[in-house]
């Protein structure tokens, strides 16, 4: 089964495409909850390259990484990778309003649907309040 969630991030593509390939910007931004955050980030961005986040619960209870690799790479339109047994397809479009991100990756077995949806939505929300406040610049 497949899951997609997606918004639309209110920055250049450039900008867009930067923020979710460079890995001092994952660190910023990939957690799906205030008490979770990313502590390490690797980017091989090219196909058959790897990539990793660490990804920790603040308060050291537990953490996991979030591993795999690229398997199709189109610059500022199309990420694909594939993670243990599932395989996950990352869209950028550019429109008037911003550009649409969209994620469409292959459910696990283990979490509810629901719940991998509204994490995985999280994450993706909390990329686009990043980069939002990036292209604002200092207050």
């Amino acid at each position: 089964m497949k899951i997609t969630v997606q918004t639309t991030v209110r920055a250049p593509l450039a900008e867009v495409w930067r923020a979710y390939t460079t890995p001092e910007d994952i660190k910023q931004w990939n957690a799906a909850s205030d008490d979770w955050h990313t502590t390490a980030a690797t980017v091989d961005l090219r196909e058959g390259g790897a990539f990793s986040s660490r990804m920790e619960a603040k308060d050291g209870s537990m953490g996991f990484d979030f591993a795999g690799t690229y398997t199709k790479i189109v610059p500022q339109a199309l990420i694909e990778y594939a993670f243990g047994d599932r395989t996950a397809q990352v869209e950028f479009t550019g429109g008037p309003d911003g550009v649409k991100v969209r994620v469409t990756f292959d459910a696990e077995t283990t979490f509810p649907v629901e719940q991998q949806q509204q994490g995985w939505q999280a994450i993706l929300e909390n990329f686009a309040r990043h980069v939002e406040k990036k292209q604002q610049g200092p207050a």
